[in-house]
């Protein structure tokens, strides 16, 4: 198969991936199952498509080029999107069950996810494969091919995606459950004071918006530890370590562990999407999937203040007859 104008072939992709993986020719041709020779004769034919230097040659070794591990990640997301591409049509012509990966921060496998998996297993026989990321990252995934679906925030750019409403949710505060915030009805930036506080990493717009309210009321945050992924502030505020902040969707994750929560003032909101690639057709597989991921956040998305638009209009239109 060839691919671009350029005369690319699939296999020599696939070859120069497992050079690289397997950091020789010979076990190269071993995985592959295939000599030694026919290896090198892809990779050169490869540098020759690309008018690229991938290899130093010497005696009996070659030595990736930064070029090559550069073009390496690239090929991989091709090459993954080729592997799923081949599994789908597969599928449609065999009748098979298909595999749905969906991309989701982690923090969403301790509730949500396996309710979701147990949706889907429940009304196909489709396995299911679950790629974690921050949200930035659930994007690429969609985007490469890596996941089907996705659960994400928005913003999110309309000429790379489609979404459906999750729910809206605030700002709340966590504790353990005989905290004195537990006798509050909302936790304010003032009430802070004096606090460990478990915080996520500065590059969070959440991180900014809470060291600003509690500058603005004249108080200096005590942060104990900081955090770059939803899921790590939990072990800490249950081993009594702090308080951290985080929102009504988050923490319902959360439920197993017994904290305590609160609303805080001030407050963010955030919209959850379930995501899919823009155009992205449906399989019935695909659709029990979307209505799996829609169906496990129902309860947050019933309570949320704020409903927002579905976007896709074609999903809509199925969605309203």
């Amino acid at each position: 198969m060839e691919l671009l104008q350029s005369g690319l072939k699939v296999r020599q992709l696939q070859v120069f991936r497992q050079v690289l993986r397997t950091g020789s020719t010979r076990r190269a041709a071993a995985a592959l199952g295939i000599s030694q020779p026919a290896v090198s004769q892809q990779v050169k034919q490869l540098e020759t498509a690309l008018g690229l230097k991938l290899f130093e040659r010497s005696t009996n070794r070659i030595l990736p080029s930064r070029e090559a591990w550069e073009l390496l990640r690239n090929v991989e997301i091709a090459l993954t999107s080729l592997d799923r591409l081949e599994a789908s049509i597969f599928s449609m012509k065999n009748d098979e069950k298909q595999r749905i990966a969906i991309a989701a921060p982690a923090v969403f496998g301790f509730v949500t996810l396996p309710k979701v998996v147990a949706t889907i297993r429940s009304k196909t026989a489709s396995s299911v494969r679950s790629v974690s990321g921050n949200y930035e990252q659930v994007g690429e995934h969609i985007l490469s091919g890596r996941a089907d679906l996705g659960i994400s925030r928005l913003p999110l750019d309309t000429r790379l995606f489609e979404w459906a409403p999750i729910g809206s949710a605030r700002n709340v505060c966590i504790f353990q459950r005989d905290h004195r915030f537990s006798k509050k009805t909302c936790v304010e930036a003032h009430d802070l004071a004096g606090e460990k506080i478990v915080d996520i990493d500065p590059q969070f717009a959440s991180h900014q918006m809470n060291f600003n309210a509690l500058r603005f009321v004249g108080i200096e945050p005590d942060i104990l530890v900081e955090y770059d992924s939803h899921g790590y502030e939990v072990g800490f505020v249950s081993a009594g370590l702090g308080v951290s902040i985080t929102n009504e969707i988050i923490v319902r994750e959360y439920a197993a562990f017994e904290l305590g929560a609160k609303p805080v003032e001030p407050s963010a909101l955030y919209h959850y999407v379930a995501i899919w690639q823009k155009g992205r057709v449906f399989s019935n597989a695909l659709e029990v999937s979307l209505e799996a991921i829609l169906s496990a956040f129902h309860p947050v998305a019933q309570s949320a203040p704020t409903v927002l638009p579905l976007h896709a209009a074609s999903r809509g239109a199925d969605r309203s007859s």
